[in-house]
This record gives structure tokens, C-alpha cells and sequence, in this order.
């Protein structure tokens, strides 16, 4: 039976599927199961030598009022981990949150050494299922935590609260007026999906990996800085109303990739402007 396939656990989503493209690209089997479609793991895992946790329910803000929303994620990350004990050759690759594990974090960029003070229920659960998945790991399995920052590109659904570039394009097209949570002063690390898919995809063809990663562009730009963009490639004035900041963003993070660099021999290839510009060209073609 081949066992080269890889498995991608939340892969109809946004990363999943530039993923799967990436993947098919190397002649890899690709297999996709939906969150909810987790009665169908003990059938795909024996013919997986790779399996990519991208499966998660919930945003920083929308589990901000009842942290009981994450219970749902902790426990299909501890479902599979139970069922990966069958299976010591599969190499695990869990997608946790650069964005919100940190918190606050005191030096930038911050590193994969510092210490993790998540301000949100989102994070505090991402943090949660890396600690079981380094518990899994210290048992002798290969487990690789990737600690990815803002995803962005074509192919991004639209949601409330969720994906600023995505979130500002849209109002761009439409001509609507964008919510921005605090001054717009504060500063994220983007990076564009292509760029995550290649990372993911080169830690996939290491099957004993066992190391946490941070995934982002290594740059920060503030809330200001990417709006003047999405208006500069949209050619369109965006209109923006400001509302008071929200206690469980952070201010300011920005990952320090040198880690994953080094390991992979791979550097994020599309700049901000660029990445937007694609995005608007793809968002304006959507019927």
C-alpha cells in the first residue's frame, strides 16, 4: 500500500487548497477532509505518510464572548492525535497562530523561543493543542508546529471580522465603509498564501521534522499602511470608520523566520503590494 500521500485535515479551506495545488504539483496523492468529516481519518490514515492540521472553527474575535467555541477544536486536534499512535510513520504537521500565541510581545520580531501570552480565546486554544502536540512529539513521533502570521490572496472567503486584506478589497469593490478596530497604527505580518503553500509543502518532503516554526513574511505593516495600499492597487477611495481597539487583538507582532530560512533554504517571494495587487485582479474577475 503507498503511504506517500498526504492528508490535509481542514483542506477545503483557503490554505488547503492553494496546499492541494502545490502538492499535485510534486505528484503527491492528495486527500481533503472537512472539519466535520472526521469519521473518514481512520480510513484515509493508512495511506498517509504526511498529515496537515489546518482544521479550526473559530477566529480571535468570534470566540471572543464564550471560549467554550474552542472545545470543539481541542477536540478533533486530541482525536487525532489519538489515532496517530497507529501510526508512528506519519509525520504531523499542525498549523497553530503566530498572530495571536504571542500576545504582546516585548521584542520584534519575536522568535519561536519567546514566551507564548495569548491576549485571546482563540489563541489560548491554539496554544492549548501545540502543548499535546509537543506531548505527542516527546513520545517519538514527528511533529512540526507552524506558527503561520496573516494569510492572504485569491481564493480568500470573505468573513466578518476576518482576513484585513480580503476584508478591505471587498469594501473597495463595493464602495461600503470598513471597520477598524483601535487607531489602524497597529502592525500584523502578512504574507501571501503561495508563499505559505511552498513553506508547507518543502516540510513536507522532511518526514522526521520536529520543530516549531514561525511562518510570516518577516515584515510588519500597520492597518494604515495596508488600506493606503488596497486603495493605491484598487484605484478606488476606501472609507473607513474607527471604532475603539478590542482587548483581544494585539498591538503589534511580527515573526522572526530565519528558523524556517535556514531549515528550508526558503524565503516568502511576493511583497505586500504585489501580493494585494493579485488579490484585487482576482476579487474584480468574481461573478
Amino acid at each position: 500500500m503507498r503511504r506517500d500521500g498526504v492528508l490535509l485535515l481542514g483542506g477545503a479551506g483557503f490554505i488547503g487548497a492553494a496546499l492541494a495545488r502545490r502538492l499535485a504539483r510534486d505528484g503527491l496523492p492528495v486527500y481533503v477532509l472537512g472539519r466535520h468529516q472526521e469519521s473518514q481519518l481512520e480510513h484515509a490514515l493508512p495511506q498517509c505518510g504526511t498529515v496537515v492540521h489546518l482544521a479550526c472553527s473559530t477566529t480571535p474575535g468570534a470566540s471572543a464572548a464564550s471560549s467554550s467555541l474552542e472545545l470543539s477544536n481541542l477536540a478533533l486536534t486530541l482525536r487525532l492525535l489519538d489515532l496517530l499512535v497507529n501510526y508512528p510513520q506519519i509525520h504531523l504537521i499542525f498549523f497553530s497562530s503566530g498572530g495571536t500565541v504571542y500576545g504582546n510581545p516585548q521584542i520584534l520580531p519575536v522568535t519561536e523561543d519567546s514566551q507564548v501570552l495569548p491576549l485571546s480565546n482563540h489563541g489560548a486554544s491554539k496554544v492549548s493543542q501545540e502543548v499535546f502536540c509537543r506531548a505527542f512529539r516527546a513520545r517519538g513521533h514527528a511533529v512540526t508546529i507552524l506558527r503561520p502570521s496573516n494569510a492572504y490572496g485569491p481564493d480568500q472567503v470573505m468573513k466578518t471580522g476576518f482576513g484585513l486584506v480580503r476584508t478591505m478589497l471587498e469594501h473597495a469593490l463595493r464602495g461600503t465603509t470598513l471597520e477598524i478596530w483601535g487607531d489602524g497604527e497597529n502592525v500584523r505580518d502578512f504574507i501571501y498564501v503561495d508563499d505559505v503553500a511552498e513553506a508547507c509543502a518543502r516540510l513536507v518532503s522532511l518526514p522526521q521534522d520536529s520543530e516549531t516554526y514561525n511562518l510570516g513574511s518577516g515584515q510588519g505593516h500597520c492597518v494604515n499602511t495596508v488600506w493606503r495600499i488596497a486603495e493605491k492597487v484598487s484605484g478606488r477611495e476606501l472609507k473607513k470608520i474607527h471604532h475603539p481597539a478590542r482587548a483581544v487583538d494585539v498591538r503589534d507582532v511580527v515573526l522572526d523566520i530565519s528558523r524556517l530560512e535556514k531549515k528550508l533554504l526558503w524565503t516568502p517571494e511576493v511583497p505586500l503590494e504585489e501580493g494585494v495587487k493579485r488579490t484585487w485582479e482576482w476579487l474584480r474577475q468574481q461573478p
